[in-house]
Protein backbone atom coordinates (compact mmCIF):
# COMPACT_ATOMS: atom_id res chain seq x y z
CA UNK A 1 0.00 0.00 0.00
CA UNK A 2 1.32 3.45 -0.97
CA UNK A 3 0.29 6.20 1.45
CA UNK A 4 0.01 9.54 -0.35
CA UNK A 5 -0.46 12.85 1.45
CA UNK A 6 -2.15 15.46 -0.77
CA UNK A 7 -1.83 19.03 0.50
CA UNK A 8 -4.31 21.52 -0.90
CA UNK A 9 -6.61 18.67 -1.86
CA UNK A 10 -9.55 20.94 -2.74
CA UNK A 11 -7.58 22.57 -5.55
CA UNK A 12 -8.54 21.95 -9.16
CA UNK A 13 -5.33 20.15 -10.16
CA UNK A 14 -5.51 18.04 -7.02
CA UNK A 15 -9.13 17.15 -7.80
CA UNK A 16 -8.05 15.64 -11.12
CA UNK A 17 -5.21 13.73 -9.43
CA UNK A 18 -7.55 12.36 -6.76
CA UNK A 19 -9.97 11.21 -9.47
CA UNK A 20 -7.14 9.46 -11.34
CA UNK A 21 -5.95 7.66 -8.20
CA UNK A 22 -9.44 6.71 -7.04
CA UNK A 23 -9.47 3.25 -8.63
CA UNK A 24 -5.98 2.25 -7.53
CA UNK A 25 -6.34 -0.31 -4.76
CA UNK A 26 -2.64 0.00 -3.91
CA UNK A 27 -2.98 3.70 -3.03
CA UNK A 28 -4.37 5.30 0.12
CA UNK A 29 -4.81 9.08 -0.02
CA UNK A 30 -4.89 11.50 2.89
CA UNK A 31 -6.53 14.71 1.69
CA UNK A 32 -5.60 17.83 3.63
CA UNK A 33 -7.99 20.76 3.25
CA UNK A 34 -8.49 24.01 5.12
CA UNK A 35 -12.08 24.48 4.08
CA UNK A 36 -14.11 21.26 3.69
CA UNK A 37 -16.94 23.15 1.99
CA UNK A 38 -14.78 23.24 -1.15
CA UNK A 39 -14.96 19.45 -1.45
CA UNK A 40 -17.71 17.96 -3.61
CA UNK A 41 -18.65 15.14 -1.24
CA UNK A 42 -17.67 12.51 -3.78
CA UNK A 43 -14.19 11.73 -2.49
CA UNK A 44 -13.09 8.16 -3.30
CA UNK A 45 -13.20 5.26 -0.87
CA UNK A 46 -9.40 5.02 -0.83
CA UNK A 47 -9.13 8.50 0.70
CA UNK A 48 -9.41 10.12 4.11
CA UNK A 49 -10.22 13.81 4.58
CA UNK A 50 -8.27 15.76 7.20
CA UNK A 51 -9.03 19.40 8.02
CA UNK A 52 -6.04 21.51 8.98
CA UNK A 53 -3.32 23.96 8.06
CA UNK A 54 -0.06 23.02 6.29
CA UNK A 55 1.72 25.84 8.14
CA UNK A 56 1.04 24.26 11.58
CA UNK A 57 4.25 22.43 12.45
CA UNK A 58 2.93 20.23 15.25
CA UNK A 59 -0.08 19.25 13.18
CA UNK A 60 2.05 18.46 10.12
CA UNK A 61 4.52 16.43 12.17
CA UNK A 62 1.67 14.20 13.27
CA UNK A 63 -0.06 14.06 9.90
CA UNK A 64 3.13 13.06 8.07
CA UNK A 65 3.59 9.83 10.04
CA UNK A 66 3.46 6.73 7.86
CA UNK A 67 3.33 8.56 4.53
CA UNK A 68 5.34 7.45 1.50
CA UNK A 69 5.01 10.46 -0.79
CA UNK A 70 3.77 14.04 -0.53
CA UNK A 71 2.00 15.99 -3.27
CA UNK A 72 2.01 19.69 -2.39
CA UNK A 73 -0.54 21.87 -4.17
CA UNK A 74 0.04 25.03 -2.13
CA UNK A 75 -1.20 28.62 -2.23
CA UNK A 76 -0.53 31.72 -0.17
CA UNK A 77 2.71 31.80 1.83
CA UNK A 78 4.10 28.83 -0.06
CA UNK A 79 7.69 29.32 1.08
CA UNK A 80 6.79 29.28 4.77
CA UNK A 81 4.52 26.26 4.28
CA UNK A 82 7.30 24.41 2.48
CA UNK A 83 9.65 24.89 5.44
CA UNK A 84 7.07 23.24 7.70
CA UNK A 85 6.46 20.40 5.24
CA UNK A 86 10.18 19.65 4.82
CA UNK A 87 10.69 19.62 8.59
CA UNK A 88 7.75 17.23 9.07
CA UNK A 89 9.01 14.96 6.29
CA UNK A 90 12.48 14.72 7.80
CA UNK A 91 11.11 14.00 11.27
CA UNK A 92 9.08 11.13 9.82
CA UNK A 93 11.67 9.83 7.34
CA UNK A 94 9.49 10.67 4.33
CA UNK A 95 11.72 11.32 1.33
CA UNK A 96 9.59 11.87 -1.81
CA UNK A 97 7.68 15.06 -2.67
CA UNK A 98 6.06 16.56 -5.77
CA UNK A 99 5.44 20.31 -5.63
CA UNK A 100 3.41 22.49 -8.00
CA UNK A 101 4.96 25.86 -8.77
CA UNK A 102 4.53 28.44 -11.52
CA UNK A 103 6.24 29.51 -14.72
CA UNK A 104 8.50 32.54 -14.77
CA UNK A 105 10.27 32.29 -11.41
CA UNK A 106 13.65 31.94 -13.16
CA UNK A 107 12.89 34.47 -15.91
CA UNK A 108 12.86 31.40 -18.14
CA UNK A 109 9.85 32.40 -20.25
CA UNK A 110 11.16 33.99 -23.46
CA UNK A 111 9.86 36.67 -25.77
CA UNK A 112 6.66 38.65 -25.73
CA UNK A 113 4.84 36.04 -23.64
CA UNK A 114 7.57 36.21 -21.02
CA UNK A 115 7.20 39.97 -20.79
CA UNK A 116 3.40 39.67 -20.52
CA UNK A 117 3.71 36.92 -17.91
CA UNK A 118 6.09 39.00 -15.79
CA UNK A 119 3.81 42.03 -15.97
CA UNK A 120 0.72 39.98 -15.11
CA UNK A 121 1.89 37.74 -12.26
CA UNK A 122 5.51 38.75 -11.59
CA UNK A 123 4.65 40.33 -8.24
CA UNK A 124 3.72 36.86 -6.96
CA UNK A 125 7.01 35.21 -7.97
CA UNK A 126 9.21 35.80 -4.85
CA UNK A 127 7.57 33.29 -2.46
CA UNK A 128 7.28 30.70 -5.25
CA UNK A 129 10.95 31.12 -6.17
CA UNK A 130 11.90 30.88 -2.51
CA UNK A 131 9.72 27.77 -2.16
CA UNK A 132 11.57 26.10 -5.03
CA UNK A 133 14.98 27.12 -3.66
CA UNK A 134 14.15 25.74 -0.22
CA UNK A 135 13.00 22.43 -1.66
CA UNK A 136 16.03 22.06 -3.93
CA UNK A 137 18.34 22.51 -0.93
CA UNK A 138 16.35 20.19 1.35
CA UNK A 139 18.10 16.90 0.62
CA UNK A 140 14.70 15.33 -0.17
CA UNK A 141 13.80 13.56 -3.41
CA UNK A 142 11.77 16.31 -5.04
CA UNK A 143 10.08 17.09 -8.33
CA UNK A 144 9.07 20.70 -8.93
CA UNK A 145 6.48 21.29 -11.66
CA UNK A 146 6.30 24.81 -13.10
CA UNK A 147 2.99 24.80 -14.93
CA UNK A 148 1.98 27.13 -17.75
CA UNK A 149 -1.27 29.09 -17.57
CA UNK A 150 -3.96 26.60 -16.63
CA UNK A 151 -7.05 25.56 -18.58
CA UNK A 152 -9.99 23.33 -17.69
CA UNK A 153 -9.87 21.28 -20.88
CA UNK A 154 -10.56 17.57 -20.38
CA UNK A 155 -7.33 16.49 -22.04
CA UNK A 156 -3.87 15.15 -21.28
CA UNK A 157 -1.49 16.79 -23.74
CA UNK A 158 1.79 18.20 -22.54
CA UNK A 159 5.52 18.45 -23.04
CA UNK A 160 8.33 19.00 -20.56
CA UNK A 161 11.17 21.48 -20.36
CA UNK A 162 14.02 21.41 -17.86
CA UNK A 163 15.08 24.16 -15.48
CA UNK A 164 17.96 25.30 -17.69
CA UNK A 165 15.81 25.41 -20.86
CA UNK A 166 13.54 28.17 -22.15
CA UNK A 167 9.91 27.57 -21.25
CA UNK A 168 7.70 26.51 -24.17
CA UNK A 169 4.08 27.33 -24.92
CA UNK A 170 1.65 29.45 -22.94
CA UNK A 171 -0.93 27.10 -21.44
CA UNK A 172 -1.60 23.57 -20.20
CA UNK A 173 -4.66 21.77 -18.85
CA UNK A 174 -5.03 21.09 -15.16
CA UNK A 175 -5.72 17.48 -16.10
CA UNK A 176 -2.31 17.30 -17.80
CA UNK A 177 -0.53 18.57 -14.70
CA UNK A 178 -2.43 16.05 -12.59
CA UNK A 179 -1.46 13.26 -15.00
CA UNK A 180 2.22 14.10 -14.52
CA UNK A 181 1.77 14.13 -10.74
CA UNK A 182 0.03 10.74 -10.80
CA UNK A 183 2.74 9.33 -13.05
CA UNK A 184 5.34 10.26 -10.44
CA UNK A 185 3.22 8.92 -7.57
CA UNK A 186 2.99 5.59 -9.38
CA UNK A 187 6.70 5.65 -10.29
CA UNK A 188 8.47 7.61 -7.53
CA UNK A 189 11.91 6.95 -9.01
CA UNK A 190 10.99 9.04 -12.08
CA UNK A 191 12.08 12.67 -12.29
CA UNK A 192 13.86 12.67 -8.94
CA UNK A 193 15.46 16.05 -8.22
CA UNK A 194 14.03 17.51 -11.42
CA UNK A 195 12.58 20.98 -11.81
CA UNK A 196 10.41 20.88 -14.91
CA UNK A 197 8.17 23.15 -16.95
CA UNK A 198 4.88 21.78 -18.27
CA UNK A 199 3.04 23.15 -21.30
CA UNK A 200 0.72 22.04 -24.07
CA UNK A 201 2.59 21.72 -27.39
CA UNK A 202 1.95 24.28 -30.11
CA UNK A 203 0.51 26.93 -27.81
CA UNK A 204 3.19 29.55 -28.46
CA UNK A 205 2.01 33.13 -28.66
CA UNK A 206 2.09 36.51 -26.91
CA UNK A 207 -0.30 35.22 -24.22
CA UNK A 208 -2.63 32.25 -23.59
CA UNK A 209 -5.41 31.86 -26.15
CA UNK A 210 -8.09 32.24 -23.49
CA UNK A 211 -6.82 35.64 -22.32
Amino acid sequence: MKNVLILGASGQIASWAIHMLACQTDVKMTLLVRNPSKLNGEEPVNSEIVIGDASDQAFMDQLMAGKDIVYANLAGEVDEQMKVIISAMKKNNVQRIVSINTLGIYNEVPGEFGEWNNQTIGEYFPPYRKCADILECSGLDYTIIRAAWLTDYDEVDYEVTQKDEPFKGTEVSRKSVAAQVVKIINNPSEMVNKNIGLNKPDTDGPKPAFM
